[in-house]
Order: C-alpha cells, then sequence, then structure tokens
C-alpha cells in the first residue's frame, strides 16, 4: 500500500466507502495489487484466491451491509475456520482441509460487512515452528510467531488489518518485530469457537493494524465493546515502568526504547513511575508454561496419536514434557494464576497502565526461529489487555517496540493511551 493510496487508513476507507467515494473493489484491487509485489519476498498467505476476494468485494458494493467494516479487506490467520477457504492450521496435517463453517470472530466480521480477503500464515498450531513468512524490513528475519503472516501482511501493507491469536506471546511479539500496533485484549473478551485451540485457558484473539484507531475499529466488531475512542489531546495518563522480573532477558535496544519511551512521556508532562511486581509473581512463567504444555497435550491428542510423524520434533518435545505435567501441577498452576490476578489492583493502584518490554530486541534471524515470548507470557496467564506501539528501531534499523498493559477490561483505556503514546513518538 503506497503512502500516497488515500485509504491508507482503514478508518479513512470506511468514511470514504460509507460516502460513495471508494469501494469495496477498489480497496481489494490495491491490497491485492500490493500483494502481488511483495508476496515472493515476503510469504505472508497461506491462502489467496484473487478472484473469490474481487467477487466477494463486488457482492459487498452491491449489497445493502451497511455494518461498521463496510466492504474493507481483513486478513485471517489460518488457525480460524472459514467455511469458504481452506484452513490448515500450518500443519500438513490438514492442508486443504475445507471448515463447513467460519469461527465466530470471522462471522462477526463478515456481518459487519468485512471482506475476509484470504488466509494469513501461522506458525505450525500457533507453536513455535516457524512457517514460511519472513519479516517485510528483513526478509532474512523472522517476523515473530505465531501470527506471522497477519503481522507481516498488515506491516507491508497488504491488508489493512488482521486477526492473530495469543497464548504466549503471538501478538504482541511479532507486532514489535515487524512495526505495528498489536492488541491483545482482555481474555475471554472475544469469542474462539471456530479457532484451532492451543491451550484454552490462555488463546486470546486479538488484532493487527497500522494505527490505533484502526484497531479500535477491528476490535469493536469482534468484542462488542463500545471502543470509540475518546479524545487524547488533555490526556496526562500515569503510567507504571514495569521492568518485569524477566528484566535480565532484555537486549540493549528494548533497554534503549524502554529509556526513550521514558524521556518522551516525560517530557509531554507525564509521570512515569517505578513499578515493581510482586515476588508471588516471579514463578508466572513457569506456571504458564506448565498450563499451556497441560493443555496443548490434551487439546492435541487427536494429531499426536494419528498423526505423530507430521508434527515437528520441536512440538512432539512440547507435547510429550505437557502430557507429564501431574493434573495436581496444573492445578497449582492455575491457582497461582487466579491469586496473582486477584492481585493486579493493587499493582495498578497508583497508575492507569504499565510500561513494558514487548520483545527482548530486534526481530532475530529467520533460521533462529521466532523469537522468545519471555515478555509476554505473564499477561497473556493474567489475562490483561496487552498493546505493542511501534515507533522505535534498533541497531540494524529493525523496529522495537514497547508493550503497554491495562487493568483487567480497561481495553479501552489501554487503546486511548496508546493513541497518545503513538502520538507523542511521532512528535519527537
Amino acid at each position: 500500500m503506497t503512502p500516497e493510496a488515500g485509504w491508507r487508513s482503514a478508518t479513512e476507507a470506511r468514511a470514504d466507502i460509507a460516502a460513495g467515494r471508494l469501494s469495496s473493489e477498489a480497496v481489494t484491487l490495491e491490497c491485492l495489487e500490493r500483494i502481488k509485489e511483495r508476496e515472493p519476498e515476503i510469504q505472508a498467505w497461506a491462502h489467496l484466491d484473487e478472484g473469490a476476494a474481487v467477487d466477494a468485494a463486488r457482492r459487498i458494493d452491491q449489497s445493502t451491509n451497511n455494518g461498521i467494516l463496510r466492504g474493507l479487506p481483513v486478513g485471517a490467520k489460518d488457525l480460524f475456520d472459514t467455511h469458504d477457504m481452506p484452513t490448515g492450521c500450518g500443519s500438513p496435517i490438514y492442508a486443504n482441509r475445507q471448515p463447513a463453517s467460519d469461527a465466530a470472530a470471522v462471522a462477526l466480521i463478515r456481518r459487519a460487512g468485512g471482506l475476509v480477503l484470504g488466509k494469513t500464515v501461522t506458525t505450525e498450531f500457533a507453536f513455535f515452528s516457524p512457517g514460511k513468512t519472513r519479516n517485510p524490513h528483513d526478509p532474512t528475519r523472522t517476523p515473530g510467531g505465531s501470527s506471522s503472516g497477519s503481522a507481516a501482511a498488515v506491516a507491508d501493507g497488504m491488508v489493512p488489518f488482521a486477526l492473530g491469536t495469543q497464548t504466549a506471546g503471538s501478538i504482541i511479539r511479532p507486532a514489535s518485530y515487524c512495526g505495528v500496533f498489536g492488541y491483545k485484549p482482555t481474555y475471554g473478551d472475544v469469542n474462539t469457537a471456530g479457532l484451532k485451540p492451543g491451550a484454552w485457558s490462555l488463546d486470546t484473539v486479538g488484532v493487527f493494524a497500522r494505527n490505533v484507531p484502526d484497531v479500535a475499529l477491528l476490535a469493536s466488531v469482534l468484542s462488542s465493546h463500545e471502543l470509540e475512542l475518546r479524545s487524547t489531546d488533555s490526556m496526562r495518563p500515569r503510567i507504571g515502568l514495569c521492568r518485569t522480573p524477566q528484566w535480565r532477558s532484555a537486549l540493549p535496544e528494548t533497554v534503549d526504547a524502554l529509556a526513550s519511551a521514558i524521556k518522551i512521556i516525560t517530557d509531554a508532562g507525564c509521570e512515569v513511575s517505578e513499578v515493581t511486581l510482586p515476588e508471588q509473581y516471579d514463578d508466572l512463567l513457569e506456571a504458564q508454561y506448565a498450563i499451556m504444555t497441560f493443555e496443548a497435550s490434551r487439546g492435541l491428542s487427536f494429531e499426536r496419536d494419528a498423526h505423530g510423524e507430521h508434527l515437528s520434533r520441536r512440538l512432539r518435545e512440547l507435547l510429550d514434557e505437557g502430557s507429564q505435567v501431574s493434573h495436581q501441577k496444573y492445578i497449582d498452576a492455575k491457582h497461582k494464576a487466579a491469586t496473582c490476578r486477584a492481585a493486579l489492583d493493587d499493582v495498578f493502584s497508583d497508575v492507569d497502565v504499565l510500561l513494558a518490554p514487548s520483545a527482548p530486541g530486534e526481530a532475530p534471524a529467520y533460521t533462529a526461529g521466532t523469537g522468545d515470548p519471555i515478555f509476554n507470557r505473564i499477561w497473556t496467564l493474567l489475562g490483561t489487555p496487552c498493546l505493542n506501539v511501534p515507533g522505535m528501531t534498533g541497531p540494524n534499523d529493525l523496529p522495537v517496540g514497547v508493550q503497554l498493559i491495562a487493568p483487567l477490561h480497561g481495553d479501552r483505556l489501554l487503546l486511548e493511551v496508546g493513541q497518545w503514546l503513538d502520538r507523542a513518538f511521532r512528535a519527537n
């Protein structure tokens, strides 16, 4: 999508479509042209039928559906069932599998007048074995995972926004690596029916977009929440710097990104205070991993038993680990999570949002895997809404994001602070 394109912002395109100045077909053709140009290098799409996409756009243009998405194209991670497109879940086990119905998130997008342009690449069953997608800023680097195709497609201007999921760090981390906004809602706010489960206590549906209003537009469709952003012109958010117990894993570029963000925030006249998580949060990583592997080993029982030879070695090892987690350890981990979740009111008692790392640093080499979700796991376990805010770069001129975390169900506040911070970054 070229910078001069009048519909670069999904919210602006929506207004132009509503006013008759633009059509869904025109937007779709622009997306397809960009994909044709860049897909051979980026490889963000698992399934794309150009003719079907154009036909769908024309039907939307001719319909009376005045839903709030008004014909805007959306990329759907290839983990979501689609009745008219295959859903492969990043595995040869499900190559060309054709679901009979749409996932709830997909159905809601279509009900709102949106166009599902195609299916974006996911890692194997949304875990750690990479797909084919490359980072648009440097194709020798990973886009992150597991929502690799969605993050890369949005970052490269192939589609205005896209669906992702997060079980460990699969929205925030790729958003940081690719330099886009990635939003993980409060756990449970978006229905996961029709989504291939990874770990049912953790799986969360989220959004990638290039600005916060676009995030809010698609997220409001998925959650049915009122997420229309209020003016942030006079906002003075109280921000708590939370290095987390995992701070030792932050590379210099992440340390520098947070330092730069703090300077920009304080120069804008806002307060930044240190927030140290209670000691009981120190072993939340272990709790998240126990829950994730326990549930994955049960949820992927069929694939493991009937098609184990088609699973990657890393996934087989993870499922083997999960099968060794006792029920008591699983319950203890769930109890630990619930106890720490109940203590969140104290964590946020003096701040509106937390500022933390999104990822250890710049995107690593593609051959090194999809990166470490170490700065995302505890927030996924706690169910808090999170937002990657891009704007910083590392020593190789690659994106480095920062993460905002809000209290449970503080999603609109999170997005408003994210918009405020984005404007502050752009002003510097």
